[in-house]
C-alpha cells in the first residue's frame, strides 16, 4: 500500500492505464510541461512522450472538439478543463455532440474520452475557479459524472472512467486535492461508476453527500452524540439511489450536502427521489445543506458560502428534533 493523496492517486491511475492502454492521450493547458496547474500530470510527458501527452492553446471548446475527433478515430483521449468554470466555453461540444454521437449515430460511433476537471471552492481563487456545476452535466443525458472524495475512490473511479466506451466528465474536488492521504494499492484496481459507498454507519439520520463535502459532513459526524450514517454518492450521474433510499428507509431523516447552489442543485433530484421512494418511512422533511444561490463570493466569503461542519450540524439537530 502507498500513502497517497488526491492528486498522486489520479496521477498513478493515469500512469498505470497509460502502460496498459497506448490509445489513451492527455491533452490540455499547460498539462504537459508545467505538468498541469496543481501538478496532477507531473511527469507524465517526460514518461509518455510529446505525442500522448500535449499542451493546448487555452480554447476549451477547441481541446474538446479535438477530444471528440480523437475519440470518433478509436483513441481515448483525457483532455483537462483547467477549472470548472471554463467548462462553459465547452458546454456546445460536451452537451450537443460527445454525449449524443452514440444515440445519433446509432452505435456507429461513440466518444469514450473522460474529462478531468479541478471542481468547488475553498482555495481562494478568483470568479470561475471556485464553482460546482455537476448538476447540470447530470442533466444531460450521455454523460456520466463522476466525483470523488478520496485518494482511494479517487483511483479506482478514474481507472473505470478510463476503460468507459462513452464520455465521463470526472470532476475532482480541488480543495482536497493534498488535504489528507490514505493507503492506497499500488496494484490495478477498479470501483463501478454508479455505487455509492457507507462511510459510516448509524441509525438515527443519514447524510448524503458527495466530493470535498463529506469531509466536512464527517466533522459534523464526529462531533455528534447521535447515530448517523453517511453515504458518499461517488458517481452523481448515475447515482445509487438504492443504497440511499436502503439507508433512509432504516433512519427515517435524511440531511443533503453539496457545495453547488441550493436552487436546482443535485440535492433537489436527491430529495425528490426520497419523497418517492421513502415517503411512508420518513419522520421528518428532507434536509438541504448547500451553497447560497449567488456566485461564489471572493476569498473573505469564501469559507462563509461553503457548507461547514457547523451548518451541517444545525441541518442535523433541526432534522432530528422535527
Amino acid at each position: 500500500m502507498a500513502n497517497l493523496n488526491l492528486v498522486q492517486a489520479i496521477n498513478l491511475a493515469l500512469i498505470q492505464e497509460m502502460e496498459k492502454n497506448p490509445d489513451i492521450v492527455l491533452l490540455g493547458e499547460d498539462i504537459g510541461v508545467n505538468g498541469g496547474v496543481f501538478r496532477v500530470t507531473e511527469g507524465l510527458q517526460k514518461r509518455f512522450g510529446e505525442k500522448r501527452v500535449f499542451d493546448t492553446p487555452l480554447a476549451e471548446s477547441g481541446i474538446i472538439g479535438l477530444s471528440i475527433g480523437l475519440a470518433m478515430g478509436g483513441l481515448h483521449p483525457v483532455p483537462e478543463i483547467q477549472f470548472e468554470g471554463f467548462l462553459g466555453p465547452a458546454y456546445d461540444q460536451i452537451c450537443s455532440h460527445a454525449a449524443r454521437m452514440r444515440s445519433r449515430t446509432r452505435g456507429a460511433f461513440t466518444v469514450p474520452m473522460t474529462i478531468r476537471i479541478p471542481v468547488g471552492g475553498g482555495i481562494h481563487a478568483p470568479e470561475l475557479h471556485s464553482d460546482s456545476p455537476e448538476a447540470i452535466y447530470a442533466h444531460t443525458p450521455g454523460l456520466k459524472v463522476v466525483m470523488p472524495s478520496s485518494p482511494y475512490d479517487a483511483k479506482g473511479l478514474l481507472v473505470s472512467a478510463l476503460r468507459e466506451p462513452d464520455p465521463v466528465l470526472f470532476f475532482e474536488p480541488k480543495r482536497i486535492y493534498r488535504a489528507f492521504r490514505e493507503e492506497v494499492p499500488e496494484d490495478e484496481y477498479t470501483l463501478p461508476i454508479g455505487k455509492a459507498r457507507t462511510v459510516c454507519e448509524g441509525t438515527d439520520l443519514t447524510i448524503v453527500s458527495w466530493g470535498a463535502s463529506v469531509v466536512q459532513c464527517m466533522q459534523a459526524i464526529e462531533k455528534s452524540s447521535r447515530s448517523i450514517e453517511l453515504i458518499d454518492l461517488r458517481t452523481i450521474y448515475p447515482f445509487d439511489m438504492d443504497a440511499v433510499a436502503q439507508s433512509v428507509s432504516k433512519t427515517g431523516r435524511c440531511v443533503v450536502v453539496h457545495e453547488a447552489p441550493l436552487t436546482c442543485g443535485f440535492g433537489s433530484e436527491i430529495a425528490a427521489r426520497i419523497m418517492e421512494r421513502c415517503f411512508l418511512q420518513l419522520e421528518a422533511p428532507v434536509q438541504r445543506v448547500a451553497g447560497f444561490d449567488t456566485t461564489m463570493p471572493y476569498y473573505k466569503l469564501e469559507l462563509d458560502y461553503l457548507p461547514d461542519a457547523p451548518r451541517v450540524t444545525r441541518a442535523i439537530e433541526d432534522c432530528l428534533a422535527y
